[in-house]
Parts: C-alpha cells; sequence; structure tokens
C-alpha cells in the first residue's frame, strides 16, 4: 500500500493563497456605504471567506466558487457592504481565508480606511478657576478628520468678532469683572462647522495677608501660650504652700524634745492626745 507523504497531502488539498481585497479607492465621508471585494485563488477543496472589522464580524456576501484554469484548483470570492460612521476613521477591515490545509494558521489580509467627518469643540479654561488680575487662556480643543483649521471667537453681546485664527486659543493677559459673560468659539474644516460656548465668570482676587495680620496673629497665639503657663504656675504655687504648712504644723508640735522631724511629729500627735484626756480627767 503507497504511503502518502506530507509534499503529496498538500498537492492534493491545494493551499489557498493570500487573499486580496479590492474596491477602496479614497477616504469615504460619514455616513456613506462602500462594497470591499476579497478573492483568493489555488484552494483545494474550495476554501471559505469571512470578514471582521477590528473584532466585530462583518457579513459579507456568500462565499462564490470559480474552477481554475488547472481545473484542479478553486478561486473563491465574496463583498461585504456597510456604512461607516466616524469611529471607523482609521478602522482596518480583515478578510480571512479558512482552510483545512492551513491547520488552524491566520491567513488574512487588511484594509485601513479613513473617514471624514464634520469636526466638534469644547473650550477648556486654563487656569479652570480664573480670578481677577491672573492671566486666563481659552482652549478651543476642536476635533474631527481633517482637524479644523480655523477658529472664530466672540462674546456675547459684542461686535465684532473678538479673534478670527489658525491659532485654537483665546488670551487674556490680565483679567479684570469686565472680562465676564459668553464666549464662543466655532471650529471650522472643509466638512463643515461647530461652535462650542463658555461662560466666564471672573472670581476676586485671592485674599493676600499682610505683615501686620501676621504679627497679630503670632501675637494672639504668643499671648495664649503665656496666660497658660501663668495658670500653671499659680496652681503649682499653691499645691506647694499647702504641703509646706502641713509639715511645718507637725514639726513644731513636740519638736523640743525630739531628736529628729519624725519623732518631732509622733509626738506632736501623741501630745495632742494626751492634753485631751487631761483635759477630760479634770472635768
Amino acid at each position: 500500500m503507497p504511503v502518502r507523504t506530507a509534499k503529496s497531502l498538500v498537492t492534493v488539498l491545494g493551499i489557498p493563497q493570500k487573499p486580496i481585497i479590492s474596491g477602496y479607492k479614497s477616504s469615504l465621508r460619514e455616513k456613506e456605504s462602500t462594497t470591499l471585494n476579497c478573492q483568493s485563488s489555488g484552494s483545494k477543496p474550495a476554501a471559505k471567506l469571512s470578514w471582521r472589522k477590528g473584532d466585530q464580524e462583518l457579513h459579507g456576501e456568500p462565499t462564490r466558487v470559480q474552477e481554475d484554469p488547472n481545473g484542479k484548483t478553486f478561486t473563491v470570492s465574496s463583498s461585504v457592504t456597510f456604512q461607516v460612521t466616524r469611529e471607523d476613521d482609521g478602522a482596518s477591515i480583515v478578510c480571512s481565508v479558512n482552510h483545512e490545509s492551513l491547520q488552524g494558521a491566520d491567513r488574512s489580509t487588511s484594509q485601513r480606511i479613513e473617514v471624514l467627518y464634520t469636526p466638534t469643540a469644547m473650550i477648556r479654561p486654563e487656569p479652570p478657576h480664573p480670578r481677577e488680575g491672573e492671566k486666563l487662556s481659552l482652549h478651543c480643543e476642536g476635533r474631527g478628520n481633517p482637524v479644523p483649521q480655523q477658529y472664530l471667537w466672540e462674546k456675547e453681546g459684542s461686535v465684532p468678532p473678538l479673534k478670527i485664527t489658525q491659532e485654537s486659543a483665546l488670551i487674556f493677559p490680565f483679567l479684570n469683572k469686565s472680562d465676564s459673560g459668553t464666549y464662543g468659539c466655532t471650529a471650522t474644516s472643509n466638512m463643515g462647522s461647530y461652535k462650542a460656548y463658555y461662560t466666564l465668570n471672573v472670581n476676586d482676587p485671592s485674599p493676600v495677608p499682610s505683615s501686620s495680620n501676621m504679627f497679630a496673629i503670632i501675637g494672639g497665639i504668643v499671648a495664649f501660650i503665656v496666660f497658660l503657663l501663668l495658670i500653671l504656675l499659680i496652681l503649682l504655687g499653691h499645691y506647694l504652700i499647702r504641703h509646706k504648712g502641713t509639715y511645718l504644723t507637725h514639726e513644731a508640735k513636740g519638736s523640743d524634745d525630739a531628736p529628729d522631724a519624725d519623732t518631732a511629729i509622733i509626738n506632736a500627735e501623741g501630745g495632742q492626745s494626751g492634753g485631751d484626756d487631761k483635759k477630760e480627767y479634770f472635768i
């Protein structure tokens, strides 16, 4: 019985070629529909094609099969049609070949697409909480494809416009209360325009303590500490005086014939009790 080698097995199966994607010509506009085609030849039996956009599966037309001129292999093709959004800008559309000869290996081709869409914008203040006397920059952050090329600044109730420039920032070197109001920024590209608004409320300048106020605060703290120390000294002196008087009183009684202070205190206590006895005796 003949042994089938790996080489003969590959020849029998017919490995499909890497797929080719066609149909993409130029940038697409938002909400525009497009159709891409995918083709792979050389497979036996006929391979199958699948589509995806990033991790999302796209449902294309069923795979079409056509016999190659050699009469041994097949060419397969498929198409997919979808509508693009601004989130599809920069996305990759992938066509993959599925065939048993690949043994799980990936054979695919990708097509990156570009989507043109109208701009958006938002105004960001720097610093976020402006105060009178400070410098303020209002940044009009425009996004889009293409990115905005022109910025028009206006203030409600003010004519003419404040600024028309390719730079996105409106700068106030020195804020004052009269700068308060609602500002508009119109970001424009060749795909359209978008207007953003920002209401500016100029806060009072930051309070800065004077040197005299600082000295007053420090003096108050020092006076409070001195007051606490005086109270502690008075209490300590009162305590010491009371204990010293008690010692002297006990030492005076019976100290005439006592050899030391302890004996004098004992004699004093004994003498007091003896005196009481004598008083009761004579009564």
